[in-house]
């Protein structure tokens, strides 16, 4: 029984390093949700972030935003101090710019803020014109609200995914 201590201790370290480790489907799932498209869809990422990666665990969530002019790229970062960020190409086809707007600057809609197993909503206004998938900035019916990001899902519908669930669950 002793002799089994030791061994069991060996592993130990090997366990928690590999915890100290970014889940990388973690990020093709946030790319996918900002991007509005699966992996290989048009408007989705090319291929999956490459698996053979050991990117530093993140306490803090993921930050992702466009980089570049023509939103043909998606930069993804870890906000901790001195972490790292990476760069993930979409398909062709992923130039918001190119498809009919489903939100107009200055319409209504309702911004839904989801996550796993909840969903609340509240009327708004979307600050910029935006197709199905693409992230506009919005506000809450309150005039001097702050601007927030959210995703158009359908004409007149926005979200706020809260990251960590399995996704909005909205129709």
């Amino acid at each position: 029984m002793k002799r089994l201590i030791p061994i069991a201790l060996l592993f130990a370290p090997a366990a928690a390093l590999a915890q100290s480790y970014t889940d990388l489907p973690a990020i093709d799932r946030a790319v996918a949700a900002f991007a509005g498209a699966s992996i290989g869809q048009p408007g989705g990422a090319a291929q999956p972030v490459d698996r053979r990666m050991h990117l530093a665990g993140c306490a803090a969530p993921l930050a992702l935003s466009w980089y570049g002019s023509r939103r043909d790229t998606v930069l993804v970062q870890c906000p901790d101090p001195a972490s790292w960020r990476i760069f993930v190409p979409l398909t062709a086809g992923s130039a918001p710019g190119n498809e009919k707007p489903a939100v107009l600057r200055g319409e209504a809609v309702t911004i839904a803020v989801a996550g796993d197993g909840f969903s609340v909503s509240q009327a708004g206004e979307a600050l910029e014109p935006g197709a199905v998938g693409t992230w506009i900035r919005v506000r809450t019916a309150n005039a001097s609200a702050q601007p927030i990001r959210a995703r158009i899902v359908r004409p007149g519908l926005v979200v706020v995914d809260v990251y960590g669930g399995s996704g909005s669950g909205l129709p």
